[in-house]
């Protein structure tokens, strides 16, 4: 019998979160249709952070200087926000092919940023897309191509792993991290047969918990 963890709501009224980051004890996450970054912390108090004017956010890192990376979905640029406000990191459009989304920051703060692929919403062809590697000087680059809409990503806590949701490929892909920030040695790691995995993340024991929107169920 599959144990089935009870849940409470922390947050409501939002219209697409995405993109959830636990950092200094509160939850960072974009409200993707309401173009707005948000943090809550446990008890539920919620602060606006920032909001992007003509796109929509997702993904959410931070430089190792502290500050904060925002992925601009339509626009397919990597933003940072610092006391001056938004503004442009790095220009992902040579190599996303769709919408940019969800994306996970190492502590070097190298970024890799997932992206649809194809025209998702307006019955395009399928393609496949690639997962690009932004460096912490803004330079882009191609980490890993042929993904099936590269979504949710994790970073092991020793820097040595990175894995990734493909979406519509139901499945954990794994690669290797190279000390340059390459990644090498792509695998499955876990097959998800009936789900989307979308959003995942990493717990304490280094289990990964993912969310599969179809079937309305988070697993881990």
């Amino acid at each position: 019998m599959t144990d089935i963890t009870k849940t409470e709501t922390l947050v409501n009224g939002l219209c697409f979160g995405e993109g959830p980051r636990w950092r200094n004890d509160r939850l960072y996450f974009s409200d993707m249709h309401d173009n707005t970054v948000y943090a809550v912390d446990t008890s539920g108090n919620l602060e606006t952070i920032v909001q992007l004017e003509d796109d929509e956010p997702s993904g959410l890192g931070w430089l190792p200087d502290g500050r904060m990376l925002i992925v601009s979905m339509r626009n397919r640029k990597l933003l940072v926000l610092d006391g001056g406000g938004l503004t442009e990191f790095a220009d992902l459009s040579g190599i996303a092919t769709y919408h940019c989304n969800d994306m996970v920051t190492d502590l070097e703060g190298r970024s890799y940023v997932g992206n649809f692929g194809y025209d998702l919403h307006n019955n395009a062809e399928f393609q496949k897309a690639a997962l690009i590697l932004v460096r912490p000087d803004g330079t882009t680059e191609l980490a890993a191509d042929d993904l099936s809409f590269p979504n949710g990503t994790v970073i092991t806590p020793d820097g040595k792993t990175l894995i990734v949701g493909e979406s519509f490929g139901a499945r954990l892909t794994a690669f290797d991290i190279n000390p340059d920030g390459s990644l090498v040695n792509r695998r499955e790691w876990a097959k998800m047969d009936g789900a989307v995995p979308d959003g995942i993340c990493l717990d304490e024991a280094g289990g990964i918990w993912v969310a599969s929107p179809v079937s309305n169920e988070a697993t881990g």
